[in-house]
């Protein structure tokens, strides 16, 4: 469990849902005791007696406490199995694939050859430039229909979110294709940072779109 500073002050950390409930119960062993609760539509807010907070952001929100205390409601709405698709697109690669928890159900690997940029100057930069651009408009297309033939079959099965990833540029690209709107309709986050989609690189992703985003505040020391 790595941690990285939050803005505003505490840090970040990412608990997947097996985890969670034993993180839970160390956070107040550390700090005092039982901490308050609060639900905050999109996070739960736990605050100890020490003063330390910890603010966990709800994947596939809101939250409905469905268990005595938010601490076990929160649990509980992690660890559900849910229906999630997911598009990774890269200049040149994309993967598609559908989710039922951890499990892959259905997926798409593929890559297109985009060359890079030229040094070379005059027209035939130029013609080397449309050849480019030719080819990312062919990869980009490409990633479109893969995303369109795996992941909108399951629209109508029910999913319960669609998680994006890749470059942000090239996912900008796939909204202008209106095949794709029911499933943008559908999008959560967090937006997938991840290197060239892989279908091994596909199959980690619900380490990350599963998991609870974390703020930790310290106490403050007097």
């Amino acid at each position: 469990m790595s941690a990285r500073p939050a803005a505003g002050g505490g840090r970040w950390v990412s608990i997947p849902p097996s985890r969670l409930s034993r993180w839970l119960d160390n956070f107040a062993a550390r700090h005092g005791g039982p901490p308050s609760e609060e639900n905050a539509l999109d996070r739960v807010i736990f605050t100890a007696p020490d003063g330390a907070l910890a603010e966990c952001h709800i994947p596939f929100g809101p939250l409905r406490q469905t268990a005595d205390t938010l601490a076990a409601a929160l649990v509980a709405h992690v660890s559900r199995d849910r229906r999630v698709a997911v598009l990774l697109v890269r200049l040149g690669g994309h993967a598609a694939g559908v989710f039922e928890g951890d499990r892959l159900i259905a997926s798409k690997v593929g890559s297109r050859l985009v060359h890079g940029r030229s040094a070379a100057g005059g027209w035939s930069q130029h013609r080397f430039a449309r050849r480019r651009e030719k080819q990312a408009d062919e990869a980009m297309g490409a990633a479109a229909d893969v995303a369109a033939r795996v992941l909108l079959p399951h629209l109508e099965k029910g999913l319960d979110g669609f998680v994006v990833g890749g470059d942000k540029k090239a996912i900008d690209e796939m909204r202008s294709d209106r095949r794709l709107a029911p499933l943008f309709a559908l999008e959560t986050g967090p937006f997938l940072t991840v290197p060239d989609p892989r279908l091994a690189v596909l199959e980690k992703t619900p380490e990350e779109f599963r998991a609870v985003r974390i703020r930790i505040v310290d106490p403050i020391q007097v």
